[in-house]
């Protein structure tokens, strides 16, 4: 079968293989691949920023945003043939530490975890893969390819769920959130938010494309251009682009208890000067919290099969500016103009 694959840390070294059927130990559901969403940790991967390889092999087959078909699978597994399913990307450590003994895998503490197609296990960019049925998430077949979605809502659930639980340590009654960033997290972080009856306003440099009228669309407001005030007035800040000089901004500007979860990874190397005591006073004395969020569990993946098939198909179906075949897959790699999420595509 067809599968994209990589040597993790050699930048050049993707291509279309032929690789052996996935094997049985993977487990007894049989998925055939639909379409696997391309993010920027797809891209680092093929760049050779990071990524591993499965033990005792060179190469790691890429793709963690997945949408698949069932072709067979087990009749206690809760999945029949033909149900549409998601495949979670993170497994527990076999040690295992704490929190994935009880499926808290995304908080696992001695970062022993596996990941498919990032670490340590082979992706769902290939024809077929086989998964166990505690890793298999089903989505709304009405959907369609819209449910390879799911992965990114997933992030973003957990990111609102945290929030949440934060807010309960005090009485918190949230009104106003800002975004930034108008990628794909950030439109999903969005979508949550408004769900949640909030006064949404979303953050992008962009001035034109698709971003600033999905924000409209959604019942959002949309900000081009500097952070300015915005922070001053957000209760929740859900930071999505990693960008190093906006972080720091947010934190210094935001007002009392103001909770900031930080979604997006940076790339490092830049260096800033900062003030580290005023942006300490201010967190101090506002009550303030920051906090890192990344990945999820089974929990958040049903909480964003959930949001997904409640929200405006339409509206989702403008996030995916680009449906790449898995034969042109490196023109899904490419970042154009106006991109929001590119997918490739396997089957029709």
């Amino acid at each position: 079968m067809r599968a994209l694959t990589v040597i993790p840390k050699r930048s050049g070294s993707a291509r279309l293989d032929d690789v052996p059927e996935p094997p049985s130990e993977d487990g007894p559901v049989l998925v055939e691949v639909l379409a696997v969403g391309v993010c920027g940790t797809d891209r680092e991967i093929v760049s050779g920023d990071y990524g591993w390889a499965p033990p005792g092999r060179d190469r790691l087959i890429l793709g963690h945003e997945s949408l698949g078909r069932v072709v067979e699978a087990p009749g206690d597994s809760g999945l029949n043939k033909g149900d549409h399913v998601v495949g979670i990307v993170r497994r527990p450590d076999p040690v295992p530490c704490p929190n994935c003994a009880v499926g808290e895998w995304d908080m696992c503490r001695n970062g022993k975890y596996t990941e498919r197609g990032i670490k340590e296990r082979d992706g769902y960019c290939s024809e077929r893969y086989r998964i166990e049925p505690k890793f298999a998430v089903k989505v709304d077949q009405g959907l369609g390819l819209l449910g390879v979605l799911l992965e990114p809502t997933s992030v973003v659930a957990k990111a609102w769920e945290h929030v949440e639980r934060i807010g309960r340590r005090a009485e918190w009654s949230p009104r106003r959130v800002l975004v930034t960033g108008a990628g794909p997290i950030g439109l999903l972080a969005a979508l949550l938010g408004v769900r949640r009856g909030l006064d949404v306003h979303v953050l992008d440099k962009a001035t034109d494309g698709p971003k600033p009228g999905l924000v409209r669309d959604l019942g959002a407001t949309y900000h081009s251009g500097k952070l300015g005030e915005l922070s001053e007035a957000a209760d929740v800040v859900i930071e999505c682009t990693g960008y190093g000089p906006l972080i720091f901004e947010v934190m210094a500007g935001t007002t009392p208890d103001t909770i900031i979860c930080l979604a997006g990874v940076s790339s490092g190397g830049r260096k800033l000067e900062i003030d580290p005591g005023a942006i300490n006073r201010s967190m101090v004395l506002g009550n303030g919290v920051v906090f890192g969020s990344v990945n999820a569990n089974r929990r958040h993946y049903e909480a964003g099969a959930e949001a997904l098939a409640k929200a405006d198909r339409d509206w989702l179906g403008r996030l995916i500016t680009r449906r790449v075949p898995m034969e042109k897959w490196h023109d899904a790699l490419d970042r154009r103009e106006g991109d929001v999420k590119t997918v490739i595509t396997l089957r029709d």
